[in-house]
């Protein structure tokens, strides 16, 4: 394979190099097999899986529920085994990527560590159309997406030379393909999953990994060549030597280390949309349209939608800004965006209160205003801190840090997957209510400390610190 290397003059993808495109594509087509599973996977246990007879067909079940109860809740309900299963799931897919940046930097390169991410989900997501095979496939899921998903980032910002502030604006674009997968998934997946038959949602969705392969393989050859992994140091005279390590590049990671806990707190309420928002939703919320109920993973696509609506919106309102006032840096933007969300699930907090006041079900204007705030968020939130994550880390570790990045992400639906078995345990006003506070905790931190952590990340900054959202 011919590999291409990082130019400044490649425009040929919308202003962008025509890698990103693949890239974008490939990104897509992934995320819609991985959120057309995760749509369905609380609802598929919650009605199906964890019931008799099929609970009793899942291969290795009766040790990993005692392990689930021994981790999470004792004696635990259907739903609360699930919620925890779901955070368990979602959390070490969060987690190993930082083995697959291990794997990409020292062994097989990101080119062939994102291929054998892909081969692993596609066949954990076949897996998922057998009740025996359940945890299988969940395992073949969290080490294929530890594979893909950090180094598949990482390619995108080796597209761009140093100094190219084009990169910023390459994120935004990666992150709408993200979108498009997420809008697709739900009503396609979603609904045959919850109209037709479980399996055939999750067979969809392997099948959408099969073309994000297949993408990804076409054009590979528009993607920058891997940096020498440690094996092949010393193999000719002319072989370039792996990047080495500064002091300074060490600083660099512990400051990003330390941002870890925050941005955990500040993604709880994004990230419990689908767990026990959408077992709550499925019972609590009006979703009922000329009389017949719509499925409720259909939130999922609003969410999508409003989400990919907003995160371009974003763009041209920071443009627009920067043209008048001072634009915030990275950390601005996520006191920002961790505010908002904070005012997105306060929305949830008061329509379950009104419905409980009046004893109905909570009106979908609720869910439409939370969703609303909760894109505005992502959109100054989760692009933001990978853009900050994949230019402030050492060339020489950049797929490892951007694994370490999806740390918070581990810790996040770890927190989720607890929290969510509290939902039958609480009224659930003070079940959102207890989310806003542990976001408005981070909104506080952020504020307190994001000046600080702003000065000490500034590097190859210009003009205050490059935009995620705009360049």
């Amino acid at each position: 394979m011919t590999a291409v290397t990082a130019d400044k003059s490649d425009r040929a993808f919308i202003g962008h190099p025509k890698g990103l495109g693949y890239l974008a594509f490939t990104e897509a087509w992934e995320r819609f097999s991985y959120y057309g599973m995760q749509s369905l996977l609380v609802l598929y246990m919650t009605k199906q899986l964890l019931l008799t007879p099929h609970v009793e067909n899942i291969g290795g079940y009766s040790v990993f529920h005692g392990f689930i109860e021994w981790l999470y809740h004792p004696g635990a309900s259907t739903q609360a085994t699930a919620s925890a299963i779901f955070g368990l799931y979602t959390s070490l897919v969060y987690f190993t990527p930082f083995f697959g940046g291990l794997l990409a930097d020292n062994v097989l390169g990101k080119t062939r560590t994102v291929i054998l991410g892909a081969v692993l989900m596609a066949a954990g997501h076949f897996l998922m159309a057998f009740d025996q095979s359940f945890l299988l496939a969940l395992a073949c899921l969290m080490l294929g997406t530890g594979c893909f998903k950090g180094n598949i980032a990482g390619q995108v910002s080796s597209l761009y030379p140093d100094g190219d502030l084009r990169r910023a604006d390459a994120f935004q674009i990666f992150y709408l393909g993200i979108n498009a997968g997420v809008i697709a998934a739900p009503l396609i997946a979603g609904t045959l999953g919850e109209k037709v038959g479980w399996h055939y949602g999750f067979g969809v969705a392997g099948v959408g990994m099969l073309l994000a392969l297949v993408i990804y393989l076409f054009g590979r050859r528009h993607l920058p060549m891997d940096p020498p992994r440690k094996a092949q140091v010393g193999m000719g005279a002319d072989a370039p030597a792996k990047p080495t390590m500064s002091a300074r590049d060490w600083r660099t990671i512990g400051l990003l280390v330390l941002l870890l806990p925050v941005l955990t707190a500040s993604v709880l309420c994004n990230q419990q949309i689908f767990n026990a928002y959408l077992s709550w939703a499925d019972t609590a919320v009006n979703l009922e349209f000329n009389g017949e109920k719509v499925p409720t993973t259909w939130l999922i696509t609003l969410d999508a939608i409003v989400s990919v609506s907003f995160l371009a919106g974003m763009v041209v309102f920071w443009r627009v800004w920067k043209t008048r006032f001072k634009e915030p840096d990275e950390l601005g933007k996520l006191t920002i965006g961790t505010g908002i969300s904070v005012l997105g699930v306060l929305c949830l907090a008061a329509g379950a209160a009104q419905a409980a006041a009046t004893g109905t079900k909570v009106d979908i204007l609720w869910c439409v205003g939370f969703h609303v705030l909760n894109s505005i968020a992502f959109a100054n939130m989760l692009p933001v801190s990978l853009a900050l994550y994949a230019r402030a880390a050492p060339k020489a570790a950049q797929a490892s840090i951007i694994g370490i990045y999806y740390l918070h992400l581990f810790a996040g639906n770890q927190t989720v997957g607890i929290l969510g078995g509290l939902l039958e345990k609480m009224p659930a006003t003070q079940f959102w209510l207890m989310h806003a506070a542990i976001a408005g905790g981070a909104f506080v931190v952020f504020l307190l400390v994001g000046r600080v952590f702003a000065r000490l990340l500034h590097t190859d900054q210009v003009g205050g610190g490059p935009a995620p959202v705009a360049p």
